[in-house]
């Protein structure tokens, strides 16, 4: 049964299709396409893609875009699909989610297999034959064609049609023919060893040999390709990685630069980069195992006293400096039927990785291929947060999804407390007094996504947290975004880091006027009460309104911007300013191709630090982002 499938790969579609059907049960084994998971539904509905598809469409397995996953890639609109970018691919994170099996075959190996499968179908390959004869067409009206049509609905050599026929309205190559016959030839040879023998006429046994006589030097050709293919495909399945794992990667590089820190404070233009590389595995072809790596050397810039992280961009976020890889996301996702869908990680997870974020056009999963800034992607309340624990999504009649998680910070950054010099360390990882799953910082989200019809969708949110380091830092006890008054507690002294109590309460909206326009919006009030510091209840404040235009210019586009305000305290007291710090952006992403993209933006933030005596800043950046 290879055989007839391997014929068919040098001649038309149409037997290709038929063979398919009798040698699939052959491959199923093989058929392991983690990338190519269907679309697992995550929280930033990015059109992956990037990542993967979790082989679902986890940028699932061969090579991504093989042969490109698998952007996994998973991908399948009814599943999962990494958050993260990682891909990422999409996501993902994770990701731009993709189909194939990760394999490692040599140039050589893959240069011959597309020449083969290109053989026989065009006039270049009049060198594979003996006879300007061979090269016309057998038509309906030939003998041989019609003996042949006769042979296939007696024997049902071709089983792929629904009515069991040859198709016999259109003229064949002599390879095409010879493809037919050959499975016709097998198909008899079948019956002839299961002693079935007396189906098989006399007459039909005469005009198969006849048949072999006309057509011996196609057949022979078509042995000497499949024998060599098989010879090829021994050695792709030597190379490969995995039959279950598909590799996804992204690059950033990034020239930047900042306008308006003056001074010693002052900031000049740099050359960074960021580099993420996903493993992304499925056991059933439904689920999904990232284990991506990080490294890179984005160092944020000096902002004015009290910015905290405002203005932050993409490819600062989780990053470590200096270039030092580790892994910064494990996570795993799986289905529990046709409705409920888990996600459980173990290091960095956020809300948005299982999440609807009701920002399709503009959620990247913090890669480089979407907005510049963390702000301007969504609601800054997915970010309250992060580490270990575990998500969940339920579908009601694909109207309304209710998400539910819960995550334990499980920092790898370790902090100095303002009140003594020893350092403070904080996690789900760890066992010690105040840490562990359940006994120190974390938070609990539960969401309700409405979409009423294709064009709108609205997600409401609730997270409940107790954060020990910043309140925006996605778990790692570092600021993500807001201001240093949002995240941290203000005394006479100065901004400590007081643990806080936290209810945040979030609504996203995102409505589509056309496939090519896109616009969402976000709001949320975060009340946060600071443990001891003897002011009350804080109210921090957020809101935000962006439009996309996908396709801009070019398939693969996108042209972005984002007006609002960053997390920012409402009543600090203690003479501290409460002026709104606006952050204002724009960029246009530029698709070169399927794997480069290069993305100029600014970024504008005002009031920076919450205070109209700073002044703005400014961020110019040029990124470029290969995704593989």
């Amino acid at each position: 049964m290879r055989k007839i499938l391997l014929n068919s790969l040098f001649t038309s579609p149409a037997v290709l299709g038929a063979a398919l059907v009798m040698s699939s049960s052959a491959f199923a084994a093989q058929k392991t396409e983690v990338a190519g998971l269907p679309a697992l539904e995550v929280g930033t509905q990015v059109t992956q893609a990037k990542a993967v598809t979790p082989l679902a469409e986890v940028k699932s397995l061969a090579v991504e875009k093989t042969v490109e996953a698998a952007k996994p890639q998973l991908q399948a609109s009814a599943e999962f699909s990494p958050a993260k970018s990682v891909v990422v691919a999409e996501p993902v994170k994770v990701a731009q989610a993709a189909t194939e099996v990760q394999t490692t075959p040599s140039v050589d190996s893959l240069e011959q297999i597309n020449r083969y499968s290109r053989e026989g179908r065009t006039a270049n390959s009049a060198g594979q034959v003996t006879s300007v004869s061979q090269l016309s067409d057998v038509r309906p009206t030939d003998w041989a064609f019609q003996a042949l049509q006769s042979l296939v609905e007696r024997y049902g050599c071709i089983a792929g049609y629904p009515d069991r026929t040859y198709r016999g309205n259109r003229a064949l190559t002599r390879y095409e023919f010879a493809a037919g016959l050959n499975a016709c030839l097998d198909r008899v040879n079948e019956l002839i060893a299961a002693a079935t023998a007396d189906l098989v006429k006399k007459e039909d046994l005469a005009t198969l040999q006849k048949l072999q006589e006309q057509f011996a030097a196609e057949l022979a050709t078509l042995r000497g390709r499949v024998d060599s293919l098989e010879a090829r495909t021994s050695t792709l399945e030597k190379q490969q990685f995995s039959t279950t794992t598909k590799l996804a990667g992204e690059v950033i590089f990034a020239l930047t630069d900042e306008f308006g820190v003056e001074g010693t404070g002052g900031n000049n233009t740099v050359f960074q980069n960021r580099v993420r590389l996903a493993l992304n595995t499925s056991f059933t072809g439904r689920d999904l195992l990232v284990t991506r790596i990080a490294a890179g050397n984005a160092n944020g810039f000096s902002l004015p006293a009290g910015s905290g992280a405002e203005g932050i961009q993409t490819f600062n976020f989780g990053n470590t400096g200096g270039n030092a890889g580790l892994i910064d996301w494990v996570a795993y996702y799986f289905p529990v039927g046709e409705n409920l869908r888990f996600y459980i990680p173990a290091v960095s997870g956020l809300h948005y990785d299982y999440a609807p974020t009701v920002s399709p056009a503009l959620d990247a999963a913090d890669g480089g291929t979407g907005p510049l800034s963390v702000f301007a992607q969504r609601n800054p309340i997915y970010l309250i947060g992060g580490g270990a624990g575990v998500g969940a999504n339920y579908n009601l009649n694909n109207r309304f999804q209710v998400s539910l998680g819960y995550l334990a910070d499980n920092s790898t950054v370790t902090r100095t407390a303002t009140t003594s010099s020893s350092p403070l360390t904080f996690g789900a990882n760890n066992p010690s007094d105040k840490n562990g799953l359940f006994n120190g910082s974390y938070s609990a989200l539960a969401q309700l996504t409405f979409s009423p019809s294709e064009a709108l969708q609205i997600g409401l949110t609730y997270v409940n947290a107790y954060r020990r380091g910043a309140i925006f830092d996605g778990g790692s006890g570092v600021p993500s975004l807001g201001t240093a008054l949002a995240n941290q507690s203000l005394n006479a002294t100065g901004l400590v880091n007081n643990a806080a109590q936290v209810n945040a309460y979030g609504a996203s909206v995102a409505f589509k006027l056309s496939p090519q326009v896109v616009i969402n919006g976000f709001a949320s009030y975060i009340g946060a009460n600071f443990v001891d510091d003897g002011q009350g209840k804080k109210d921090i404040w957020t809101y935000g309104l962006g439009v996309a235009f996908p396709d801009f210019g070019k398939k693969g586009n996108l042209l972005g911007f984002m007006a609002g305000a960053e997390p920012y305290m409402g009543n600090p007291g203690g003479g501290a300013s409460n002026d709104i710090p606006l952050h204002i952006e724009g960029f246009y992403k530029y698709q070169l191709n399927d794997n480069i993209s290069i993305t100029p933006g600014v970024i504008w933030v005002v009031n920076p630090g919450q205070n109209d005596a700073n002044d703005d800043v400014v961020i110019g950046t040029l990124r470029t982002t290969f995704t593989f």
